[in-house]
């Protein structure tokens, strides 16, 4: 069994920061991508950023130039600077890894609010 838990979400004002984190737990044997994904009411699960176990990073053209992913060993962070209103939503964690099974196994966070003010 693998456990997301994330952590960072909080309510700030448009221009401020935030760094979101998620620590990946459990019985796995390989994490090959780390990434982030934001839903706002009413949307679908859109990718914000993704990192790959090489370290090759793809961001969302919204998110190019203000947010960056990162890793620490089973940590994928999030820093967010220069927040817009529209970065509104909840960041669910996602992690694909292999099991010792050699299977390939794709889990999600509970989700962190993330609020923008105007």
């Amino acid at each position: 069994q693998v456990r997301l838990v994330e952590s960072g979400g909080d309510l700030v004002q448009a221009g401020g920061s935030l760094r979101l984190s998620c620590v990946a737990s459990g019985n796995f044997f390989k994490i090959n991508d780390m990434g982030w994904y934001r839903q706002a009411p009413g949307n679908q699960r859109d990718l914000v950023a993704v990192i790959s176990s090489s370290g090759i990073t793809n961001y969302a053209d919204s998110a190019k130039g203000r947010f960056t992913i990162s890793t620490d060993k089973n940590t994928v962070y999030l820093q967010m600077n220069s927040l817009k209103p529209e970065d509104t939503g909840v960041y669910f964690c996602n992690v694909r890894l292999f099991g010792h099974d050699v299977r390939e196994y794709d889990y999600w966070g509970q989700g962190t609010q993330v609020t923008v003010s105007s």
